[in-house]
């Protein structure tokens, strides 16, 4: 069965990058393509779900068609009349992907699969638009990933990917071809994912590539400990990302269970440790040299989605371009600032031109295309 578009133009996009011939700097590890659904909605809804408040966590195809059935009756009025609910491409690898070929002009791509329906239609649109290398993505008969993405009052998200039943690349599909060329592979954990994460890893270690991997969540980690401390202790991740929940959760059970601590037991695995502090900026530790960075240009969160992702893309556009430990985590506090402003793991054009103006401030200098912006 052929794959089938919803339209001409999508068709016309993924033959664009299919012929893509340079290899893209920084390849994004995504087994399955997925689309966000993302809502502004009560506490009440939240308290009726399965797992934590504030989380991300698999449920199933009925699961998450229950909770989308009930979003409707639980959304929030917006006084600004701002958006309140959305759908575009989504996924940690995806946005952090995504930030830095659209805010950073990074040749970046992506390793995954992507189903043949309207979700899937969707996913290719959205990253094509943003100029993301999609020759690495399969494309497959079958339904698309979703995440339902639930966020409260106080811009504090819930998320609920659903994974059951949807098409992903797996681990024999992966060949030294995906990745030969490119200069960093960028991870998520998910146990679900464990074989082809794996990898993935080996094969890019192979052809010299180094690898950033974020913690996904404070769940997974509590969950799937063992197999999260066999991967570092693999020697083969090179830059480790984690927000206070999941570091705390990294040495839970353990006297010294605290953000520093965390950082200490990461940079003993990793060449660059960092941990996000949300409205408290991150720390930072590489070889002896540790740093702590404020929040750049504190403002309320309408939405925490994605904010940890686009601090990976700050981050990582610092370290490609040869800046210091410091500048990339004030980088990574300018770009994980600019998606909280508005709902979703998708940042604005508006939203942009608020960072560069930010990193103007901070004396970092401004990508290319992003001075015809502020000049």
């Amino acid at each position: 069965m052929g794959i089938e578009f919803q339209s001409h133009n999508n068709k016309q996009q993924w033959h664009r990058n299919q012929t893509a011939t340079a290899a893209p700097l920084v390849l994004g590890l995504q087994p399955a393509a997925l689309v966000d659904h993302v809502a502004k909605v009560d506490c009440t809804l939240l308290s009726q779900i399965p797992g934590e408040r504030g989380g991300s966590f698999p449920v199933g195809a009925e699961e998450l068609k229950h909770i989308l059935s009930e979003v409707n009756m639980h959304i929030l009025s917006s006084p600004d009349n701002s958006s309140v609910s959305k759908t575009m491409a989504g996924g940690s690898v995806a946005n952090t992907i995504r930030g830095l070929a659209a805010g950073f002009g990074v040749n970046c791509g992506i390793i995954g699969a992507c189903g043949d329906d309207e979700q899937g239609s969707l996913f290719i649109s959205n990253m094509s638009f943003h100029k993301v290398d999609l020759s690495r993505l399969r494309l497959k008969s079958g339904p698309t990933a979703q995440c339902i993405c639930l966020v409260d009052e106080l811009g504090n998200r819930t998320m609920r990917p659903c994974l059951s039943g949807a098409v992903k690349v797996q681990a024999n599909e992966l060949t030294k071809e995906d990745f030969k060329g490119s200069k960093w592979l960028v991870v998520r954990y998910a146990i679900l994912n464990l074989d082809i994460i794996t990898e993935a890893v080996r094969i890019a270690k192979q052809e010299g590539l180094f690898v950033s991997l974020d913690l996904a969540s404070f769940e997974m980690v509590r969950k799937f400990r063992v197999q999260l401390l066999q991967l570092l202790e693999s020697g083969n991740i090179d830059l480790c990302f984690a927000n206070e929940d999941e570091a705390i959760e990294l040495l839970r059970g353990e006297k010294d269970a605290t953000h520093e601590a965390a950082l200490e037991f990461l940079s003993k695995h990793c060449r660059w440790a960092v941990v996000t502090l949300g409205a408290n900026g991150c720390i930072a530790k590489s070889g002896e040299e540790v740093v702590q960075v404020s929040a750049v240009g504190q403002v309320k969160a309408i939405d925490a989605t994605g904010a940890g992702d686009l601090f990976a893309s700050g981050f990582l556009y610092g370290l490609i371009n040869g800046l210091s430990l410091e500048e990339c985590c004030r980088l990574g506090s300018c770009s994980g600032g600019t998606v909280i402003r508005s709902l979703g793991g998708e940042v604005t054009p508006e939203n942009w031109e608020w960072m560069f103006k930010q990193m103007q401030k901070e004396r970092i200098k401004v990508p290319e295309h992003g001075k015809l912006l502020v000049s």
